[in-house]
């Protein structure tokens, strides 16, 4: 396919886009927080779950593959093969018909002929190069890692429009976007408003940030996520993701997406139309629900018996946006620079971001200096902007420059 891809050819803008029923899911970071829940959401719709991806959480995925039987699942490497065969014969479990390793492994599970949709749930770079399969084979893709869209946008969607895929967005803000916009004509979108919790750190000062501690900055205010999600939240990294994540989902400038922080996390984005309209979308901080949303597409389950929200509850009755602090937290900024640079930019903007999380993780940094090292790497490889990449080899080794480059900076 010659020039660029619109979201309508990869991401349903109507609900008779002609998106298949989903039957049969491979779950990919199925022991992660997302796909613990959307799991639980398969197992509450009947879904025949045919793949599972997981690392070394060897306790938590015997129990998934005696629960729904998989045919295919992919740990770490032979080790964790080894543990994971011991301990489906302590449970008395059936081993699965086959059993991957690795990269391999994960793309195998991407690629699983069984599966109809894709959960993408593996986070950071790792989850790139299954989406970059799925996207190939045709997959209807739950996207729960927006850095294969920060990283390479352009090429995921190129290889979902070539082999007829589609994107499904499961960030609960893109899902609100999503759902908005399904009520739209073409065109008829003037900006979007990504909300934001503002984190553990909203309001604090510039000291309070330097001495801040990992076990602080893993608790997050209103929801509950995976490890490097919660830390990306704290810097505001994970929203400055979600911009770039935005204009390729939905095929939008970065200056027509706004950001606000919303400490109550009950609107999860809006989108303002050209008549002056604001649209938004409303919600428990729940996950299974946009979860839930991709997965069901174009309809609306039914198996959710209660109300799951009390506008009237504590809490909930006075919501508040104020403007983000992007003197304290520049990631926003820094995002925007990547997008605009082009090229291997916001690979580097992510690259650097991974690098520098896992040194303040290990102590050798101070939370502050993980903006530091992202602006230092974004001004020492801005020469990767005249730069494209359409494999994932010349992808991957463009990020272990960027890491090593970065993790050698910061332990100096």
């Amino acid at each position: 396919m010659n020039g660029p891809v619109s979201f309508h050819d990869v991401v349903p803008a109507t609900l008779d886009a002609g998106v298949p029923e989903t039957k049969t899911m491979a779950v990919l970071g199925s022991t992660g927080s997302i796909g613990c829940q959307t799991l639980s959401v398969a197992s509450q719709e009947g879904y025949c779950v045919a793949a599972l991806a997981a690392g070394r959480n060897i306790v938590v995925l015997a129990d998934q593959i005696a629960k729904f039987k998989p045919s295919f699942v992919s740990v770490a490497d032979e080790a964790a093969r080894c543990q994971l065969v011991d301990r489906l014969n302590v449970i008395g479990v059936g081993q699965p018909a086959e059993i991957g390793l690795g990269r391999q492994g994960v793309v195998g599970a991407a690629t699983w002929p069984e599966a109809d949709t894709v959960v993408a749930a593996i986070t950071g770079f790792a989850g790139l190069e299954p989406v970059l399969a799925a996207a190939s084979a045709g997959k209807k893709i739950a996207l729960a890692n927006k850095e294969s869209l920060v990283v390479a946008g352009g090429e995921v969607k190129r290889r979902a429009a070539m082999s007829g895929a589609w994107l499904l967005p499961v960030d609960s803000e893109h899902s609100a976007i999503w759902q908005c916009m399904l009520a739209a004509p073409k065109g008829s979108v003037r900006r979007v408003i990504l909300t934001c919790s503002g984190g553990p750190f909203h309001g604090k000062t510039r000291e309070a940030l330097r001495l801040a501690t990992a076990a602080e900055a893993l608790s997050h205010p209103t929801w509950t996520m995976g490890g490097k999600i919660t830390i990306d939240s704290a810097t505001l990294m994970n929203k400055a993701f979600e911009v770039i994540e935005g204009c390729h989902l939905f095929d939008l400038d970065h200056r027509a997406i706004d950001v606000v922080v919303h400490r109550q996390s009950i609107v999860h984005s809006m989108v303002e139309f050209t008549d002056g309209a604001l649209m938004a979308q409303l919600g428990p901080p729940d996950m299974t629900i946009p979860i839930r949303f991709a997965l069901t597409f174009p309809d609306r389950s039914a198996t959710v018996k209660k109300r799951t929200f009390d506008l009237l509850a504590p809490g909930h009755a006075a919501w508040s946006f104020e403007a983000v602090d992007e003197d304290l937290f520049p990631a926003i900024a820094m995002a925007r620079q990547a997008f605009d640079s082009g090229g291997l930019m916001p690979l580097v903007l992510n690259a650097s971001n991974e690098a520098a999380l896992a040194l303040f993780l290990e102590g050798s940094i101070a939370f502050t200096a993980i903006f530091d090292l992202v602006r230092r790497a974004l001004d020492d490889f801005s020469h990767l902007s005249a730069i494209k990449a359409s494999s994932f080899d010349a992808m991957m080794s463009a990020h272990r420059r960027v890491t090593d480059h970065v993790r050698a900076a910061g332990l100096i």
